[in-house]
């Protein structure tokens, strides 16, 4: 497979699982979207999840000045220097929605990183509250459901947090 069809394989799945998320989450609950990137999938986001409060974690916001959230959305930092204080200011579980998309080309990287933020993103989600993430993230009380969205094994992974 070329870098192309992978990153159109990628891309297609972030798509097609975002739009399933937004269908199968609750009516209440925060929606969070860890790594802006462009911002193309916060765009995607907030027009298929019209009136919900996203909030953005980013380390070095560079976005399409299109695809900024609107003030006090934008949380800017290191996530392990921000996600704590969010989640005091929030609550636990006050996520019905998570979306993590923060991977590099390093996997031994990204494996750590993962098992790190595991325990901090598994605290922020609610009961039947879904975590969308471009690799996979050690959460005991959350079910492994991407088997469920029709997306490919592998390619994303999707947990739904236990009631």
């Amino acid at each position: 497979m070329t870098r192309l069809d992978s990153a159109i394989r990628r891309l297609t799945a972030q798509r097609d699982l975002l739009d399933w998320a937004a269908r199968a989450i609750g009516p209440t609950g925060l929606v969070l979207e860890i790594g802006l990137g462009n911002g193309r999938t916060y765009d995607h986001l907030r027009a298929r999840l019209p009136g919900r409060d996203i909030h953005v974690f980013e380390r070095a916001p560079a976005a399409h000045p299109d695809c900024y959230p609107p003030e006090g959305y934008l949380v800017v930092g290191d996530l392990f220097d921000t996600l704590p204080p969010f989640t005091a200011r929030h609550g636990a579980g006050a996520a019905a929605l998570i979306h993590i998309d923060i991977g590099s080309g390093d996997e031994a990287a990204n494996a750590s990183l993962a098992r790190r933020l595991a325990p901090l993103l598994e605290a922020l989600l609610r009961p039947g509250g879904i975590l969308l993430g471009d690799r996979a993230f050690p959460m005991p009380s959350c079910r492994d459901v991407s088997a469920e969205t029709g997306v490919p094994e592998g390619r994303y992974f999707v947990y739904r947090r236990e009631t």
